[in-house]
This record gives structure tokens, C-alpha cells and sequence, in this order.
């Protein structure tokens, strides 16, 4: 014989899912049908009443499937599960079959317990109160065999049954609640990206066309340089077009995360057009890029970016230094202006700026298990510093 490969085992579980709730519940009926219909198990179920044993006939039959075959409906409409195994088991009880089907009966209470929605109290007082005729008529038909306790003992024991299935509701219902929560934390956390990563763009491109074009204003007697500083404008426009459309493509959920980290020497193309932009960079790059840094180099990108972007808006035309290292376990980051510029300051002292920038960054950097500052340094200008560990999960 050829094994069965374990493939085909492990798609069984998936297989059976796919059929409908009532097949997958139909199974256990019919099993407790086939046992109840075996010789050896007749009149050896539940005793209520203590009514002495009857031989099995139609009728006998006919009770034990209102009992067992409803169970294929316990879960999509466990009240009509209830209400027909139920009488199959008030037949069963005053006919005296004592089949073993009325096992189905805690099968059907608890199901009644962990799916039924709505009107839960009121079910549970409708058949507790058709408890009581069932039980006074057995009693009078078994001519007090049993006492009145052991019938109240026996409804008490169909109670546990119902409080396992509302306690298996419950779970359900406080995990459901918890990954809704989840969910909700993040989209809030992806939508909280989205602004950063929007913030990050926008901010870089628009400040860096801004400063070209206001020295394009000053450069009308000098056409060489007045076009140079127009492409320059417009190259940085249409990198912030490829920008925005990259970060749209996120937003669209057939999108891959393989293209989401900037590619090597983007940091060199960005040195580049912030010098096109008239500032002076002096930029050094030391070690060789890991093959996978998870998000380390996505976070040294826009630390830089956006210190750069900062040095543009407070610092321009001041001496701006960029210092990138690529460790075996980190990446550190320094970006610092000397405060020579024609507005050297602080970016969370200047007006206009809301330091939202670097407040994500730090948000990004310490969600990384990295280390961020930024301030004003001792003799002007500021710096920005952060350290990122390489390997960090995406």
C-alpha cells in the first residue's frame, strides 16, 4: 500500500470546514441515533420518573430521532434543536424507553447556551417552566418512586450543561472584542505611519522646491544658472511625484512591502538635491549596507531626510554635515549644521515648525529599540543623532 501523503492528512481539518455548519453537526446526531438503536444499549438511559421499562416500538424510534437528528441544527438554530429534542425526550420519559438518546439532551442545552443571541433569559425560563408539568407527570405516573428532590437534582444538572455553553459564549464574545480592539490599534498605527511617511515626503520635496525657486528669483541675469535652478526645481517635483505615488501603492491592499525600504544610495540622491537646493553638505558614508536590515534602513533614510529638511527651512545655506555608519549591529546617524545660515536655529524653536517631524522620527527610531536626540549644539546650530539597530522586524 502507498502512504497517504501528509499533504492530503493536513487538508482534511480545511475540507471539512468548508462544508455547512448542519453537516458538520449532522455526524454526532447520527452517531448517538446508531448507539440508541443498538440492542444491548435499549432501556439503559436516562431514568426519570422511575416508570418501569418498555419494550421498543415505533413510537420508541420516532422519539429517538426528534432527539438526535435536531442536533445538526444545534448551532444555527439551537432553539428549535432544543425545543424538538426536548419532546422526543418528554416521549422517551413518559413512554418509559429510557433510550440512550436522551444523552442529546445537554448536547442540545449546550449549544442553547453558547450560540443562541438574543432572548437568552426568556428561553431559559420558557423550558424551565415546561420542566415542571413533565416532572409532576412523571412523578404521578411512577407513583412516587423518585422524591422530589431528585427530580429538582436532575434539572440542576441540566443547568451545568447550559452554564459551560454561556461561559464558552462569553470567551468567545471577549475574544472577538480583543481582536477588534487589535484590528482598530492597527489601523490606527498604519494610519498614524501613513501621516508620518506624508509628513516625510511633502515636507522634504515641497521645502527643498520652495528655496529653489526663491533663488531662481534672484538669478534672471544669469540664464545658465536660472535654468539650472528651474530643472533642479522640477526634478525635485517629479521626485516627489514617484514619492507620493509609491506611498499611494501602500494604501492599496494587492500592494507587496518589497519595495517599501528606499533602495541603495538613495541617501547620496538625496545629499544631492539639497546641495541643488543651495545648501552646502559634506556627506560620509563608512561600512557596507547588511542584505536585510529590516526597517533600519528605511528609519536612517528618513532621519536623514528629514535633517536635512529642517537645515533647508532654519539653517539654509549654512554648513550642514552627514554622517552615516552601517555597523554588523546598527546604524548610526549624525546630521549637524554649524549655524553660519541665513536662519541657523533650532527646528523646535523656529516658528512655523510643529516638531511633528522629529517627534515621529523618535516615535520610529525608539520602535526599533534605537536611541534618538536632537538640539541645538554649543556653538550654533543643531543636531540630530540616532542610533538603529540593524535587523530590527519590519
Amino acid at each position: 500500500m502507498r502512504p497517504v501523503p501528509v499533504m492530503a492528512v493536513r487538508r482534511v481539518p480545511e475540507l471539512w470546514r468548508r462544508f455547512d455548519v448542519t453537516v458538520r453537526d449532522l455526524p454526532l446526531g447520527l452517531l448517538i441515533l446508531a448507539g440508541s438503536l443498538v440492542p444491548a444499549f435499549h432501556n439503559h438511559g436516562t431514568r426519570l420518573g422511575g416508570l418501569p421499562a418498555r419494550p421498543f416500538d415505533v413510537l420508541a424510534v420516532v422519539a429517538i430521532a426528534l432527539q438526535c437528528l435536531p442536533l445538526a441544527v444545534r448551532r444555527r438554530w439551537p432553539i428549535v434543536c432544543l425545543a424538538l429534542v426536548s419532546v422526543g425526550f418528554a416521549v422517551d420519559q413518559l413512554r418509559g424507553y429510557h433510550s440512550f438518546a436522551g444523552t442529546a439532551v445537554p448536547v442540545a442545552l449546550l449549544s442553547v447556551g453558547s450560540h443562541l443571541e438574543r432572548h437568552r433569559r426568556a428561553t431559559a425560563l420558557l423550558f424551565s417552566a415546561a420542566y415542571v408539568p413533565l416532572a409532576v407527570a412523571l412523578y404521578r405516573l411512577g407513583s412516587g418512586a423518585e422524591s422530589p428532590g431528585e427530580f429538582l437534582m436532575y434539572y440542576l444538572a441540566l443547568a451545568l450543561p447550559w452554564g459551560m455553553g454561556s461561559w464558552l459564549r462569553s470567551t468567545r464574545v471577549a475574544e472577538a472584542e480583543r481582536r477588534r480592539r487589535v484590528a482598530e490599534h492597527t489601523r490606527t498605527a498604519e494610519r498614524t505611519r501613513i501621516a508620518r511617511e506624508l509628513h516625510d515626503v511633502v515636507t522634504h520635496h515641497v521645502t527643498a522646491m520652495v528655496v529653489q525657486a526663491e533663488a531662481a528669483r534672484y538669478l534672471t541675469a544669469a540664464p545658465d544658472r536660472l535654468d539650472q535652478a528651474l530643472t533642479a526645481v522640477t526634478d525635485t517635483g517629479r521626485r516627489a511625484i514617484t514619492d507620493l505615488r509609491h506611498l499611494l501603492d501602500l494604501l492599496n491592499p494587492d500592494y507587496g512591502t518589497e519595495a517599501r525600504t528606499p533602495a541603495v544610495g538613495r541617501l547620496r540622491t538625496l545629499v544631492e538635491q539639497t546641495r541643488r537646493a543651495g545648501q552646502p553638505v559634506e556627506f560620509t558614508e563608512e561600512g557596507t549596507p547588511a542584505e536585510s536590515t529590516g526597517s533600519a534602513d528605511f528609519v536612517a533614510y528618513r532621519v536623514v531626510q528629514e535633517a536635512l529638511t529642517n537645515a533647508l527651512k532654519y539653517a539654509h545655506g549654512s554648513h550642514t554635515s552627514v554622517q552615516v555608519h552601517h555597523g554588523a549591529r546598527e546604524i548610526t546617524v549624525e546630521v549637524s549644521t554649524d549655524g553660519s545660515g541665513s536662519r541657523a536655529g533650532s527646528p523646535a524653536g523656529s516658528p512655523g515648525g510643529s516638531g511633528r517631524g522629529l517627534a515621529g522620527l523618535r516615535e520610529r527610531v525608539d520602535l526599533l529599540g534605537g536611541d534618538f536626540s536632537a538640539g541645538v549644539r554649543t556653538g550654533g546650530g543643531f543636531v540630530v543623532r540616532a542610533r538603529i539597530p540593524a535587523r530590527s522586524p519590519s
